[in-house]
């Protein structure tokens, strides 16, 4: 997700740092600090607070909740390994997301990481992987989950870090990006098919209302395209156009394909 100023603004006026009276008070307040948001404890909550959407840890996750959602679990960055994914590492590599990193891959810069599930998913098949990431509340959400992936036993036994967390504009960062990587991923937020969509998944809906759509797509693609060593790859909807005109090739998953330009781009 690279979200623009004006929208990175207006999500102050609809976040909180939410305090439950568990945990370090003190982590509370520099996140609500570092965010430049409101910190408020769940004696303060009231039917009339502007805000839409809390930040605050439970069970050892940082977690995102909007008002529907206050009594629940909230939103994570969620490490665990997929349903029906093999649980060695590296894991095989199949699928359409697989196809279309190529099998000669190695390096893979995931530009627009929001919840992070593809990074971690190309991370679980062996690929090295940095993710850039704009939006401070998702940055926050994504090195939290990063710090749990580098905790659990399997990664410590094997001695792996978690990918490298990049934060700021994904155009700049891939501008200074210090060498070419093999693929540059993007998945931008394109504009829902409909207004509103029974089948939209609430952390995307969550992320959409935080930060809007990705209105610099088409830069950004331009930018990867001129960087990446080999390939560009754009995981759209299935009823989108191509990003970037038409594809070397694409991939095709379940109301998605991974549309794939390959570059010539060397160094």
């Amino acid at each position: 997700m690279f979200a623009t100023k004006n929208v990175e603004a207006e999500y102050q006026e609809k976040l909180v740092v939410l305090y439950e009276g568990l945990g370090n008070l003190a982590l509370f307040q520099q996140l609500a600090t570092k965010l430049d948001i409101p910190l408020i404890g769940f004696a303060d909550l009231n039917p009339n607070h502007t805000q839409f959407f809390f930040l605050s840890w439970r069970d050892d996750c940082l977690s995102l909740f909007d008002r529907e959602s206050i009594g629940k679990h909230g939103l994570i960055v969620e490490i665990d390994h997929r349903q029906g994914e093999q649980r060695t590492w590296p894991i095989a590599k199949t699928g359409a997301l697989a196809q279309a990193l190529g099998r000669k891959t190695k390096t893979v810069v995931d530009a627009t990481a929001g919840w992070g599930q593809d990074s971690l998913a190309m991370f679980r098949m062996g690929y090295e992987v940095q993710c850039i990431e704009r939006s401070p509340i998702m940055a926050e959400l994504l090195a939290d989950g990063f710090d749990r992936l580098a905790k659990l036993d399997w990664m410590q036994q094997l001695n792996l870090s978690p990918p490298q967390l990049l934060v700021g504009n994904a155009i700049e960062i891939l501008e200074q990006l210090p060498s070419k990587p093999d693929c540059i991923y993007l998945d931008p937020m394109f504009p829902p098919k409909r207004k509103k969509s029974a089948l939209a998944k609430k952390a995307i809906m969550v992320l959409r209302d935080l930060v809007g759509d990705d209105e610099d797509k088409d830069q950004l693609f331009a930018t990867a395209f001129k960087i990446a060593g080999k390939r560009v790859v754009v995981k759209s909807p299935d009823y989108a156009e191509p990003l970037g005109g038409k594809p070397s090739e694409s991939f095709h998953g379940k109301l998605l394909r991974y549309d794939v330009y390959l570059t010539q781009n060397k160094g």
